[in-house]
């Protein structure tokens, strides 16, 4: 049942409840149940007129006379899901309920409250209908501000950040954005301590493993969705609401002798909800906040573009219709050509240059105080990719080469060089390598002593033959430029052999179907290590596969006894299910690890 009605602890904190003196008699687990309405009743059969979370009220005078009466009027009342009975004494009973009535509540934890003066239930009804009434509105209204903030957030394209701050301040709960490998792409710790709050994410993430696409996760008190669209998914949202928040419990006489059972002393609660943490669900406001912000990353995801917007150059129009295949060869070549590039019948070769950090400040390129904040690094995105791509456009001059040349991401900028033959694939990239790094001096090590590879990365993927293949040579110097800003060498141009399996892995470390397969494969081990931390099994599959599947070099590697070492495997093999002595598990085991390193590397 949603939060957004009261409970009963709620109810009896109201003015016209205490007025009537009331006292718990039994029950007091029940007092966080929530009350779906008030009924007055007087006749014993009134269950079967309930539907759950009612709280009744009566003055006892059409209730049974005999014990085992009594307890079948309050199992009955149990049974139908009854938030709790409240008994105005004076007119059937006059010093107290009857004791079997009390213990009988007691066994079925169903709040048994008296009230010790008259008290008019038409005032307790209107009160607790009012609450619920106002409640509800307060829910709408909070609920109509989430759908209008979100869809500002969308129409104006937003930032994943922002995103999670808005989810933040609308809640008031910390809430993060993490990948399928359980890593953080954003969080807002809403006035919590971040490092607290991430502290061990991973192992943390794993154990939080709600049933549905979008549940509640009691034991560990985090609301989670799933984030993607077009039936893939790319990332959890996380919202931390811990069950039992105090609601407050008011000045009423809630224990039994006139004691009050959240009060100091009692060992037990510190406020109300303590005694069914764990049990409640959130408001459903902020399931649709969860919702609703899932959705806005997702939709920002697939509609984001880059800076440049509808200010494209026809260079640009070209070079992603090639990459994303998003126009036919044929009209790709004859735009071109009225351009006076000529791409068909031609040698084709994708070239990627690139910044080797992604901030100004990596490059060795101080602010200028008293500059253009533009070029002294206050647009790093904008202003150093214009800067880029007219040193690319320069050198292609200064080689004699032809191509289209454009920005293709926020960081890099492409070249299609266009080559009368495939001869000359070679000497054309080292003219074209060397006219760029005359431009840029930049690009070189800051001294000949140094062993700091250059700022630039100039990354060449396999020449093609055909338009059609353009867009595959592209892609692949994409790809190895940015697998090359791990490898400290200084190359003069980065090649596909020069990447590597690890550089592969990596550069495709943010694609979600790579970090599904890390979870399928892994996924049980990293699990069992999260609930084991002290075991850590997945560096005992580490040591095995690295040793080329040797035992006992595996074994002296980890520094275990061989037989110790032995029973971890079969234990890994009985986790993943699979067979450690087979080699096509055992690669794909292997490339799963790097691949997780890879995610895992900053």
């Amino acid at each position: 049942m949603s939060r957004v009605f009261p409970t009963v602890r709620q109810v009896l904190a109201l003015d016209p409840v205490r007025r009537g003196a009331p006292r718990l008699v039994a029950g007091e687990v029940g007092l966080d149940r929530p009350v779906r309405w008030v009924h007055v009743a007087e006749v014993p059969d009134i269950a079967t007129l309930l539907g759950g979370g009612e709280l009744v009220l009566t003055t006892g005078i059409g209730l049974p006379a005999d014990d085992a009466g009594l307890r079948a009027f309050i199992a009955d009342l149990a049974g139908v899901g009854v938030s709790g009975l409240v008994v105005e004494l004076g007119r059937r009973y006059h010093t107290g309920v009857p004791k079997v009535m009390a213990a009988a509540a007691g066994r079925h934890g169903l709040p048994l409250v008296e009230l010790r003066r008259a008290t008019p239930f038409v005032r307790i009804t209107e009160a607790v209908h009012a609450l619920i009434v106002d409640a509800q509105l307060t829910e709408l209204r909070a609920t109509e501000e989430i759908h209008q903030r979100f869809t500002e957030l969308s129409v104006e394209g937003a930032e994943p950040d922002e995103v999670i701050r808005q989810a933040a301040e609308l809640s008031g709960c910390p809430v993060v954005l993490e990948n399928l490998s359980r890593q953080v792409l954003a969080y807002d710790p809403a006035r919590e301590n971040a490092e607290l709050l991430l502290d061990g994410w991973e192992q943390h993430s794993r154990r939080i493993r709600p049933t549905g696409r979008t549940a509640y996760d009691p034991d560990s008190g985090w609301l989670v969705t799933m984030v993607g669209a077009r039936g893939e998914d790319w990332g959890r949202l996380l919202l931390r609401w811990p069950s039992g928040v105090d609601l407050g419990s008011g000045d009423a006489d809630l224990g039994p002798g006139g004691t009050d059972p959240s009060g100091p002393g009692d060992g037990e609660s510190d406020g109300a909800g303590d005694v069914v943490r764990g049990l409640a669900v959130p408001p459903t406001r902020l399931t649709i906040l969860v919702e609703r912000a899932a959705s806005t990353l997702a939709l920002g995801r697939l509609i984001r573009r880059d800076a440049e917007g509808w200010e494209r150059q026809i260079h640009r129009t070209l070079l992603t219709a090639l990459l994303d295949r998003t126009r036919p060869v044929d009209e790709v070549a004859l735009r071109a050509r009225a351009l006076g590039l000529v791409l068909d019948r031609r040698h084709l070769v994708g070239v990627v240059v690139r910044h080797r950090g992604d901030d100004p400040a990596d490059n060795g390129t101080a602010a200028d105080p008293g500059g253009d904040p533009a070029l002294a690094g206050g647009e790093p995105g904008a202003a150093r990719l214009r800067d880029l791509a007219e040193t690319v456009g320069q050198a292609l001059r200064e080689a004699n080469l032809t191509g289209l040349t454009s920005a293709v991401d926020d960081q890099a900028v492409g070249v299609l060089l266009a080559l009368a033959d495939a001869a000359g694939e070679e000497r054309a990239l080292t003219a074209f390598a060397a006219a760029l790094r005359r431009t840029r001096p930049d690009s070189r090590p800051p001294d000949p002593a140094s062993r700091r590879p250059g700022n630039l990365i100039i990354a060449a993927g396999s020449g093609v033959g055909s338009l059609r293949e353009a867009g595959r040579s592209l892609i692949e110097a994409r790809q190895v430029a940015e697998a090359a800003r791990r490898d400290r060498r200084d190359l003069p141009i980065f090649r596909l052999p020069h990447v590597g399996l690890a550089g592969l892995l990596h550069l495709l470390r943010d694609e979600p179907r790579l970090q599904t397969f890390v979870e399928r494969e892994l996924g049980a081990l990293l699990a069992y290590d999260a609930r084991h931390p002290r075991e850590q099994l997945l560096g005992t599959l580490r040591a095995y596969l690295e040793q080329g599947r040797n035992k006992s070099a595996a074994a002296a590697a980890a520094h275990l006894s061989r037989p110790a070492f032995y029973e971890r495997l079969a234990r890994i093999g009985r986790i993943l299910d699979v067979d450690l002595d087979s080699v096509d598990a055992c690669l794909s085991l292997h490339v799963a690890l790097l691949a997780l390193d890879a995610i895992r590397a900053p």
